[in-house]
């Protein structure tokens, strides 16, 4: 569990670092650079993956092929071009509660994933704090918000990696997490191209800052290298629509990282928002934490992460 934690600690970096030079870069140019960067640094390991796990990159190609295509070309791209048309508000709403809504009900028509008591007291506590947190502690502001076109697109991208979450759930055994990782990152980056080199025809040039490439390297090496890893490693231990809920806690960090890094105000809506969320995870995580620390007679207790 708690490396599903971290990586929501980083990815929650990921959407203060790119509203930020939304003016700076454009969406797929953004999404192409961070997967390059991400790629290349994973490129020195090439040689090993191919030569001890090509057959099986080979026979299992169309999964890596999907995978790469909704987790790295599609999902963060979308964000990316919802970004520039909707608020922040519609952003942290559409993107941190539709994704596991989407993971939990695939997994249950796909692999079968229980829906418990437990899952479902998770999704109406987590999507009740962030409604809070959005709403600035007053539910009679939720009417005022609006929704565009961008908030389509970041509802396609929250679709896209509960997709992704499903078949990085079911990656083979005989692939090892990160081979496959670094495959599925080559893999999307080229799919990318194409849009990038479409878009560069119709954006400016970039301006390259030493600000503006150091973000492109925290979302290539921590939002994506780090995360992601880390990410798929605690998949296979909590089942998809369990791990997805702990994305939830993505708002929750980034409202700490607005009041520490750009000095906004914490007020107790924020508070008491967090308490939900917090509150949504742990009980959707009970099944999973409890034979942990109280394993039954006869049954193996579930492996902390």
């Amino acid at each position: 569990m708690g490396q599903a934690i971290l990586a929501t600690l980083i990815w929650s970096g990921n959407y203060i670092v790119a509203r930020g030079v939304h003016s700076q870069i454009s969406p797929v140019s953004l999404a192409f650079f961070r997967w390059l960067t991400a790629s290349l640094l994973l490129l020195p390991m090439a040689p090993r993956v191919f030569r001890t796990q090509g057959p099986l990159m080979w026979k299992h190609r169309w999964k890596i092929l999907v995978t790469a295509l909704t987790g790295v070309s599609l999902f963060n791209t979308f964000i990316y071009v919802g970004g520039h048309s909707t608020t922040a508000i519609n952003l942290a709403l559409i993107g941190t509660t539709a994704a596991p809504v989407f993971s939990i009900v695939l997994a249950r028509i796909f692999l079968r994933e229980q829906v418990g008591l437990s899952k479902i007291a998770g999704v109406i506590l987590c999507f009740g704090g962030i409604l809070l947190l959005i709403s600035q502690g007053d539910w009679r502001n939720l009417p005022a918000l609006r929704f565009s076109a961008g908030d389509l697109w970041v509802l396609l991208a929250a679709f896209w990696f509960a997709v992704y979450t499903l078949l990085a759930r079911t990656r083979p055994a005989e692939l090892a997490p990160l081979p496959f990782l670094a495959v599925c990152f080559w893999t999307g980056t080229l799919l990318l191209f194409p849009a990038y080199w479409i878009e560069r025809t119709h954006f400016p040039p970039i301006r390259w800052t030493g600000s503006l490439a150091g973000i492109v390297l925290y979302l290539g090496a921590g939002a994506s290298i780090l995360a992601f890893y880390l990410w798929n490693l605690a998949l296979p231990r909590l089942g998809a629509g369990r791990t997805a809920l702990l994305g939830n806690l993505i708002p929750l960090f980034s409202t700490v990282e607005a009041v520490i890094l750009l000095g906004e105000t914490f007020r107790s809506a924020q508070a008491y928002g967090m308490a939900l969320i917090l509150a949504g995870v742990l009980t959707a995580s009970v099944p999973v934490l409890l034979p942990a620390r109280f394993g039954r007679p006869g049954v193996r207790g579930t492996q902390e992460s």
